[in-house]
């Protein structure tokens, strides 16, 4: 019996390029073709890259130039694929090129250059498809590209404008998580409060019943699913605000993951984004009304074409107040291609990073003193490794994995990977909560 062909993968880039690679991974596999993990072993080897910022585009470049070294077939997919000739003034020994959300695509380069077997078995792939994330959670796309022209982005450049998914499919495909064993879904998508307006949220079918394709209806309905649901890049709509109530009910974790990126009405109006602070101020105050548990987490830009020292003094002061959960901050880069780029007023570089560690050293503190305020308190946890000396590796409903906080406890007899345990939380530090499991 001839063998099967065998293809490496690489996979770089954010959670929506990660989905991507694992549907061009689901159909690999459906259709007979081996994946492994030695270039020696390959005949063909797929780099899923980033092309975002600087740094992304070299690791891209990197990935691409090793791959040629050590096995010379090399198709490139991705976000870097979508700046014209970049990949190919770089690595001209490429076999092609395509953009991200090329599943298609891809799929007929490798029938070109590594034929499909004969007869592939579909019973080798399971019902939810080919994930790289741990069996217990998962990625789920709503959409691609995006409508906004963010001076400081070029995603609508590389991944095209909004396209929803129909919401008939998104939630089969939650569906099928949910039956695998997922305990938990992390919503993605360039601008997840969108979903739906490019087809003007337009009424689909799951189980045979009418669903909006609505960021609303889509939480309601995934929140029958009895998992965790986490929304991520929240884009501040008034939509949002029809979120926070079905977090306080228990359909979704209440956790919000919403980039606001600044705070100076000066800076966010040359970002092309929304300038009212004090109203964003007064929604998060509401939020927390309705829903006192709820987690925010957000991300920042300093040293942005134009910041002076008062529009970073109105950041500070913004955090001060506004005391969100998580935060990220990068110091602004410049994205050739970005409209930024073309503004007056460059800040220094070491400016912008001076800028970016006193904010984070102040939201290290406001970190640690609401990470103080859960000592004592008792929590559900989804347990995501358990380390050499035995100790659990878990999250809590505020902590997206591999960006947030952990919460570390000592082994429990018979607590495994993908677990929900209670906990009472015993002590804390900046990022992360310790605490023992409860017996029940």
């Amino acid at each position: 019996m001839p063998t099967a062909p065998k293809i490496g993968f690489i996979s770089l880039g954010c959670p929506k390029a990660t989905v991507d690679t694992e549907q061009i991974l689901t159909q690999l596999r459906a259709e007979g073709y081996e994946l492994t993990a030695q270039y020696d072993d390959s005949e063909l080897v797929i780099v899923n890259t980033c092309g975002f910022i600087d740094s992304a585009v070299d690791e891209s470049l990197d990935a691409i130039g090793e791959a040629l070294r050590e096995n010379g077939k090399v198709i490139v997919t991705g976000c870097l694929g979508a700046k014209e000739g970049v990949v190919e003034t770089h690595h001209p020994q490429v076999l092609a090129v395509t953009g991200p959300h090329a599943l298609q695509e891809v799929m007929a380069l490798v029938h070109q250059h590594l034929p499909k077997p004969h007869d592939p078995y579909m019973d080798l792939v399971p019902p939810a498809g080919l994930k790289l994330t741990p069996s217990h959670y998962a990625y789920l796309k709503i959409s691609e590209g995006c409508n906004h022209s963010c001076s400081f982005c070029i995603i609508p450049d590389l991944r095209g404008e909004l396209v929803s998914r129909p919401i008939g499919d998104v939630l089969e495909e939650a569906e099928n998580l949910a039956k695998a064993g997922v305990k938990e879904l992390l919503v993605i998508s360039q601008d997840t409060s969108a979903y739906g307006v490019d087809v003007k949220y337009r009424t689909g079918f799951w189980g045979g019943r009418p669903v909006k394709t609505h960021i609303q209806a889509l939480a309601e309905a995934l929140g029958e699913l009895g998992i965790w649901i986490r929304m991520h890049y929240v884009y501040p709509y008034p939509s949002v605000d029809n979120l926070i109530p079905l977090m306080a009910e228990g359909k979704v974790l209440p956790y919000l993951d919403i980039p606001f990126q600044h705070a100076s009405p000066a800076i966010l109006k040359q970002m092309r984004r929304p300038g009212n602070i004090e109203n964003t101020f007064e929604r998060i105050q509401r939020w927390r009304s309705i829903c006192p548990d709820i987690a925010i987490r957000s991300t920042f830009i300093t040293g942005f074409p134009g910041e002076t020292e008062q529009d970073f003094e109105m950041l500070l002061q913004f955090l001060s107040a506004a005391k969100l959960d998580r935060v990220g901050c990068f110091p602004y880069s410049a994205i050739e291609g970005a409209k930024a780029n073309e503004l007056a007023l460059q800040i220094d570089e070491e400016q912008k990073i001076e800028r970016a560690e006193r904010l984070m050293d102040l939201q290290a503190a406001i970190s640690a003193e609401k990470l103080a305020a859960k000592v004592g308190a008792q929590m559900t946890v989804l347990v995501d490794n358990i380390d050499a000396d035995g100790m659990l590796i878990a999250r809590s409903y505020a902590d997206a994995p591999e960006i947030d906080g952990e919460v570390l406890i000592e082994q429990t007899n018979g607590a495994e990977v993908g677990d929900f345990i209670d906990v009472e939380i015993t002590h804390s530090s900046e990022h992360d909560l310790w605490g023992s499991a409860i017996n029940r």
